[in-house]
């Protein structure tokens, strides 16, 4: 390898919204700021591409659907030549179509780092499942590396059958622009009355994120604390029957309330009392470390990583289980003393164990480390790695 100036990075992503999006736009950040180059392909419409840019990355446009089917050929070629074309020193695929269209394209003949930010296995029912398994334990040699954000996460990878060169690096938060703050000021700033107030952040789409959960606890934690409020930020696939789910609970002050996608996620993580994550599967939830060091606690499905992730600052609930789910809720609501010390615990254990700094170092230093192997003179020899030639942009 010539140094670190001159590490070529291509990270490829289907889709780049919500926490994958913020994961993809700091990590590029940081790659950046180390002076690597760095380009990213996916999705020109894309709301992470002008942070990219801005940034001094590349954006190549590549265009691939959700779901695997017929068009993962046309997917998969297409990617092999934007490969191609850049050269990249390393390639970090990130979630599960990036992970099958890059790994078939490569099959293993650049470094390549894939990152399931949750494993795809969990997102399938039926017959698809066992396939997509048998997927990932196929797909695990053609990567160099399997990053997990998570120990559960790597768990729950090993127990599948998967057996790889595993990495764990937990994601991290920047703790500086993500605070606490006095809870009064952000609702004055948001508009919000003085209500008890839970607040969930994500992505509305209720397979994995689980707000129908929330939506179905609603009548129970209202009954126990008259006047509370649940505040769903966010946009999805399913807001419209999750609206229609909430309808009953929305008299003229209402219980349930949909702001939509929100630039300033910052504000409503402190304008809660506590912040909800039902989720039905996770890698590791970074809107919970967003929560977290913003001081409020949490509760949240026992999902993959939540509970190695929250500890001491929240509870984790069964996944699906809707009573326990209204039961933690509003226990929190009715102790604002509780709330603010789990909320104090929450802001600590983030600044210990998660910030931006220690992960950043982690995947940094694992990218160098695959790039010094593919630059070593027999493996480039072995495995047809060309170095690249002229700049990205």
């Amino acid at each position: 390898m010539s140094g670190e100036s001159g590490l070529r990075v291509l990270h490829v992503a289907q889709s780049s919204e919500y926490g994958l999006g913020r994961y993809l736009a700091d990590l590029v950040d940081e790659q950046l700021r180390a002076g690597w180059q760095v380009a990213v392909a996916g999705d020109p419409a894309s709301e992470v591409r002008t942070r990219v840019v801005a940034a001094g990355g590349a954006w190549v446009a590549w265009a691939a659907s959700r779901q695997p089917g017929p068009s993962v050929v046309g997917e998969t070629q297409a990617l092999g030549r934007v490969i191609d074309a850049l050269a990249p020193d390393v390639v970090h695929l990130h979630s599960s179509k990036a992970g099958l269209a890059g790994r078939l394209a490569m099959r293993g003949t650049r470094p390549t780092i894939f990152q399931p930010h949750a494993w795809s296995f969990f997102a399938v029912t039926g017959v698809r499942r066992p396939l997509t398994v048998w997927w990932e334990r196929l797909g695990a040699r053609w990567a160099h590396a399997v990053l997990c954000v998570s120990e559960d996460e790597r768990v729950q990878g090993q127990a599948a059958g998967i057996k790889a060169r595993f990495h764990v690096v937990p994601t991290g938060v920047d703790t500086e622009l993500f605070q606490p703050g006095p809870a009064v000021e952000a609702r004055r700033r948001l508009g919000l009355d003085e209500a008890p107030t839970a607040v969930c952040v994500g992505r509305l789409a209720v397979s994995q994120k689980g707000q129908d959960l929330l939506v179905a606890a609603w009548p129970e934690v209202a009954a126990r604390v008259p006047g509370a409020r649940l505040v769903l930020v966010g946009d999805g696939p399913d807001r419209a029957s999750l609206e229609a789910a909430a309808a009953p609970l929305v008299p003229a002050a209402p219980l349930v309330q949909f702001v939509g996608r929100q630039d300033n996620v910052v504000s409503w993580y402190q304008a809660a009392d506590v912040v909800v994550q039902p989720s039905r599967y996770e890698g590791l939830s970074l809107t919970v470390l967003e929560a977290m060091a913003c001081g409020r606690p949490v509760v949240a499905g026992d999902a993959v990583g939540m509970g190695e992730t929250i500890g001491d600052a929240g509870q984790v609930v069964p996944v699906g289980d809707v009573p326990a789910l209204a039961e933690a809720v509003a226990v929190r609501l009715a102790d604002p003393r509780r709330a603010a010390q789990e909320g104090g615990a929450a802001r600590l254990r983030v600044h210990d164990r998660a910030s931006r700094r220690r992960w950043a170092e982690g995947v940094l230093a694992l990218t160098a480390h695959l790039a010094d192997f593919s630059t070593a003179p027999a493996a480039v020899e072995k495995r047809g790695v060309l170095r690249p030639r002229g700049p990205w942009r």
